[in-house]
Parts: C-alpha cells; sequence; structure tokens
C-alpha cells in the first residue's frame, strides 16, 4: 500500500510548490536529454566508424524511453511521484555516465547501452508533466500540465548550443570532446534528481490519495496490460491516448525527414538548422496557451485545435519542393503546434478519464505507446521516403488522423447537443 499521509494538505500551496519543483527539475532533465541527443549519433559512428550503427544511437534513447516509462509509472504508483520521476533521471545520468566511459575506451555497444540508459530521462521528463496534474483543480489540470511542457522549452534549445564548451572542458581530462555533452547531462540529470527526491515533500500523488480516499489496495494490477484495459474502458482516456500516440508519431515522422528532403534541394546546414529551431519553438513555447485553451473551452475542442494544425502542416509541407526553405519552415512550425496541442489535451483527457488509484498507470502506459510509436514512425518514414518521396510521407501521415477524428466527432456533437 503507499505510503502517504491521511492528515489534510494545503492541497493549493503544494500544487504552486509542485509546479516550480517540477519546472526547475525539468530544465535540468532538458538541457541534459538536449546537450545528449545532439552528438549521439556523431559519437558513435566515431566510435564505429559506421553510420548505419550511428543511427542506432537515437533509436537506443528512443526505446530506452519507451522501456522505462512502464517501470518508472509503476513506481510512482507505489511510492509517488519523486520516486518515479527522480529515479528516470537518475538511471539516465547512469546511462549518460556510461557514454562518457565507453567513449574513452571506445566501446561501441557499452556506448548503445548507456543510450539506452540515458533514454529513461526522456521518460522522465515527460511524466513530469503528469505529476503537474495531481492536486490541480480540474479547472486548472491543462494549465499546470503545460507550464512543465513549456519549461522544455529551455532545455530544448540551449542544451545543444552547449555541445562546444562542453568538448572543450574535456580537454583537461583527456577524454574526447564527444563525451563531453554526456559529462554534463550526468551533472543536469543529478541535480535534477536530487531536486526532486530532497524537494518534492510532500509528494503531488500521495497527498492526493491521501486527500481523496484513494490509497491504492496492496494487491493493485499495474501490469501494461491492465493499464491499457483501464483506458479501453474509459472514453474520454481512450481519445487521449489516441491523440497522444497519434500527434508523436506524425510529428516524428514528418520531423525527422524534412532535414534529409531539404539537404537534397541543397539547402545549407544553417537553414535546416533554422527550420528546426522554429519546429521546436512550435513544440514547446505556445503549450500554456493550449492548456489555457484546454480549460477554458474544453479538452475535446482542442484536440479539434491540434488536427486542425496538423492538416494544415501537412498540406504546407507536403506540397512544398525540398528547396524552398519558407514554405518548409512554415509547415513544420505548425506540425509543432499541431503536436503541443495534442500532447496537452491529450494527456488530460487521460488525467480526466482514469480514477485516481489507477492513474499513473495509465499515463505510464500512454508514455510507452506514444514513444514505441514514435520510434516505429521514424523507421518507417525513412522507407517511405526512400521508395516514394517525401510527399507520400506526409499523406500517410495524414491517413493517421483519421482515428482521432473518429473517436473525437461524437464527443463533439454530444457536446453540440448538450
Amino acid at each position: 500500500m503507499a505510503s502517504a499521509s491521511t492528515h489534510p494538505v494545503d492541497a493549493y500551496r503544494v500544487q504552486r510548490r509542485t509546479v516550480r519543483i517540477l519546472v526547475a527539475a525539468q530544465i535540468l532533465g532538458g538541457l541534459g536529454v538536449g546537450s545528449g541527443i545532439a552528438v549521439g549519433s556523431l559519437l558513435v559512428e566515431q566510435l564505429s566508424g559506421s553510420a548505419t550503427l550511428a543511427g542506432l544511437a537515437l533509436t537506443a534513447s528512443v526505446l530506452g524511453g519507451a522501456l522505462a516509462a512502464v517501470p518508472l509509472a509503476r513506481l510512482s504508483q507505489s511510492r509517488g511521484r519523486r520516486w518515479g520521476v527522480g529515479m528516470g533521471y537518475a538511471t539516465g545520468a547512469v546511462g549518460g555516465l556510461l557514454v562518457v566511459v565507453a567513449a574513452d575506451a571506445g566501446a561501441v555497444l557499452f556506448a548503445l547501452l548507456g543510450m539506452t540508459l540515458f533514454g529513461a530521462a526522456s521518460a522522465a521528463n515527460l511524466q513530469a508533466r503528469f505529476a503537474a496534474t495531481d492536486l490541480a483543480a480540474v479547472e486548472h489540470r491543462a494549465r499546470a500540465l503545460s507550464i512543465v511542457v513549456w519549461a522544455t522549452t529551455i532545455g530544448a534549445v540551449v542544451g545543444p548550443n552547449l555541445v562546444e564548451p562542453a568538448g572543450r572542458s574535456m580537454q583537461a581530462l583527456g577524454l574526447p570532446p564527444l563525451a563531453g555533452p554526456f559529462l554534463w547531462s550526468v551533472a543536469a540529470f543529478s541535480a535534477g534528481a536530487l531536486i526532486l527526491l530532497l524537494a518534492l515533500r510532500p509528494d503531488p500523488l500521495l497527498s492526493a490519495r491521501a486527500l481523496r480516499g484513494a490509497d491504492e489496495p496492496a494487491d493493485a494490477n499495474t501490469s501494461l496490460r491492465a493499464a491499457f484495459g483501464v483506458v479501453a474502458n474509459a472514453p474520454l482516456a481512450l481519445l487521449g491516448l489516441a491523440t497522444v500516440v497519434v500527434a508523436h508519431s506524425v510529428m516524428v515522422g514528418v520531423m525527422v525527414m524534412t532535414p534529409v528532403h531539404m539537404s537534397r534541394g541543397g539547402t545549407a546546414l544553417r537553414i535546416i538548422g533554422l527550420v528546426i529551431s522554429g519546429h521546436i519553438a512550435g513544440m514547446y513555447a505556445f503549450s500554456p496557451v493550449f492548456g489555457w485553451l484546454a480549460d477554458r473551452i474544453g479538452r475535446v475542442p482542442v484536440v479539434g485545435v491540434s488536427i486542425g494544425f496538423f492538416a494544415g502542416a501537412l498540406v504546407v509541407a507536403g506540397t512544398a519542393g525540398d528547396h524552398a526553405a519558407g514554405q518548409l519552415g512554415l509547415g513544420l512550425f505548425l506540425l509543432g503546434l499541431g503536436w503541443s496541442a495534442g500532447l496537452v489535451a491529450g494527456s488530460t483527457l487521460i488525467t480526466d478519464g482514469v480514477a485516481l488509484p489507477d492513474r499513473a498507470g495509465a499515463q505510464g502506459a500512454a508514455d510507452f505507446l506514444m514513444q514505441f510509436s514514435g520510434a516505429a514512425a521514424g523507421a518507417l518514414a525513412g522507407v517511405i521516403v526512400g521508395a516514394a518521396g517525401y510527399g507520400v510521407l506526409t499523406a500517410a501521415a495524414a491517413v493517421l488522423l483519421v482515428p482521432v477524428l473518429l473517436l473525437a466527432v461524437p464527443k463533439w456533437r454530444a457536446a453540440g447537443a448538450a
């Protein structure tokens, strides 16, 4: 049984403190992920001399995040968010340290193992958004979640720019320059884990259970199958799951192949970098706006906003030539907005639709499926572009929006008839 205090807590005060702590940890986590991911493929290629193995670096990290999602959710379910999210960062730090050791030893397989463990920090970043909702009032739940998502902006933008100074810092230690960003990631993840483990008290999830008398039974089924069963029997949560999975799959599939499409047209790397920066800004910078909207007009209408942005993005990007940097930049910016609206609204629907005792498990299952689907979409995108072209990829991505529409339309009609 989860060990939560049964004494009443000031939910409003604890909630405000929780969000501040999560934002601080999320900034550090984002810095760590951004620094390491930026050079992971380069490091593996340097160690192995193989471009094929280099591509496995990102795959290992994404799969590591997917595999970590459920164990971290179970830990949150049994011991609270500070342990679930905090141990995700701690595992990421261990992975980063293993990559540094592998870089010094020239051991490519250990580097890939380290990248897999490194992915647990990405899982922690994702689960932190759910921790912001545990004590939030229903009418403020989406906004609280979106603020934590927004905090990722800082790390996502600053992290890759730390690569050069991190590399220079390795000279005194006699380590390869590409190991530097990972050593800095270790420091960032460790600091994030310590902040959560030491400062996230009282724990928001355990406090929410104590307030609502929803302490988890000792024999609760926390398996992945049970979590998906809970979601399948909750229509709102099922719509939320479909939204986050499709949003992530569409975003990853199109995003990873756009630089390849532009490169074939002779676009300079600097311009490609600007396009990706605009995409990242769309993903994170406006999330509080979508959180406010989801609380104001409802989660399901914001799912519709997400679909609208995605449709616009796929039309704009899909009709752009490989040299049309401005049009592709607009398309990827809209793609980022679609992902942001979908993540905020979908994640809040999962939280709204599942009872508190089952909530952490359902959230972990959603993150597992979201990250696994994103990894699959990224792999399939390369096959589609290689066989049929970038335009066909965007058309295939549009087809993925149909299941979300089929689930959302009855909800829109019901709301209109009410």
